[in-house]
């Protein structure tokens, strides 16, 4: 036999072997089906793994029955095909047992072997963005999902421990491991400054997989969100008496850290912090005091307006003075101004 007859001779029994596992007959054809254990297969990249498949129960053919696979070694004894590999790491390793019956008949079943590979790397990020957030500005989270397989993934953003949005779920049929990024609309609030933004993934692999596989979590990334110092439009009224302690607080919360600018009623010198004293105020202290907060988001103002009174003055007469007939009990009379 020539060289080409002999490669068209195996190409043509491979080609019948693949029709003929193919056109596997109906159920209704095959009552006496091959049955796998376990009837599904989870196993992780690189571990040992193994099945059998009972070809049928009677009424086959043996030397017709097989296990077709693509590693690991299969051993038949009798009706029973014992499969097994030491390391599984082909992706698509699904297993097909036939059997033909006395009528020539083919039927076949499938054991479906999902072959997983947890996340290499889960990494965070802000879409299109480095450096801090200003509040209010719309953003996008991406979670980026390295060398996973398969692609059954359910990822969740977070803030801190706190869980932002709802997980995502993402399912492929796609067996070889892929990269897979995952997004979230966020809006940038001063809450969150100084936050760890970060995001994990976790394989979900049905009740036949493990149940306890961990979340594969991404580096923390800090949020500095810039907000401006907050307005405040009612003018805050002040009374007092001469003498007293004045002291006017303007202080805002603001990132970055606010600059403060007093113009006061009393000179033209400016004061620059944020908290203003003045000891033993007097009449000349009364008027209003406009306080300016700003940074780069944003410039407001804070207005008092003091009001001086003066000191409590007292006056008291005795009864001698209004010439009060001795012996007669009259209280001092005083008076306040």
């Amino acid at each position: 036999m020539s060289a080409s007859s002999a490669i068209f001779t195996v190409l043509l029994l491979v080609l019948l072997q693949i029709f003929e596992v193919n056109s596997c007959g109906s159920d209704q054809m095959c009552p006496d089906k091959p049955v796998f254990t376990p009837s599904s297969l989870v196993v992780k990249y690189g571990d040992p793994a193994y099945a059998t498949c009972v070809v049928c129960q009677s009424g086959c053919t043996a030397d017709v029955s097989n296990l077709e696979k693509s590693s690991g070694t299969a051993e038949i004894n009798g009706r029973t095909i014992m499969w097994n590999v030491s390391s599984l790491t082909e992706w698509d390793s699904d297993l097909i047992c036939f059997n033909e019956d006395q009528n020539g008949t083919q039927c076949c079943t499938t054991l479906g072997v999902t072959v997983y590979q947890t996340p290499k790397d889960v990494s965070f990020r802000v879409f299109n963005h480095s450096g801090p957030m200003l509040e209010g500005d719309a953003h996008t989270l991406v979670c980026d999902v390295w060398d996973v397989a398969p692609v059954n993934l359910v990822v969740t953003f977070y803030r801190g421990p706190t869980q932002l949005g709802q997980p995502q779920l993402y399912t492929t049929t796609e067996k070889k491991p892929s990269n897979v990024t995952f997004l979230l609309s966020y809006e940038a609030s001063r809450e969150d400054d100084g936050a760890q933004l970060s995001c994990g993934a976790k394989l979900e692999l049905g009740p036949e997989g493990p149940q306890h596989l961990s979340v594969v979590k991404s580096q923390n990334v800090t949020a500095t969100i810039h907000y401006g110092p907050e307005p405040q439009d009612a003018v805050n009224q002040i009374s007092i008496y001469e003498g007293e302690t004045l002291q006017l607080n303007c202080s805002s919360g603001a990132n970055p850290d606010p600059s403060y600018t007093w113009i006061l009623p009393f000179t033209d010198s400016p004061h620059g912090s944020s908290v203003l004293t003045v000891k033993s105020v007097g009449s000349e202290h009364k008027g209003q005091y406009n306080c300016t907060v700003s940074n780069s988001v944003k410039t407001v103002s804070m207005v008092f307006e003091v009001d001086v009174r003066g000191k409590f003055k007292s006056t008291c007469w005795s009864p001698k003075a209004f010439g009060v007939v001795p012996g007669l009990k009259l209280s001092v009379l005083c008076s306040c101004s």
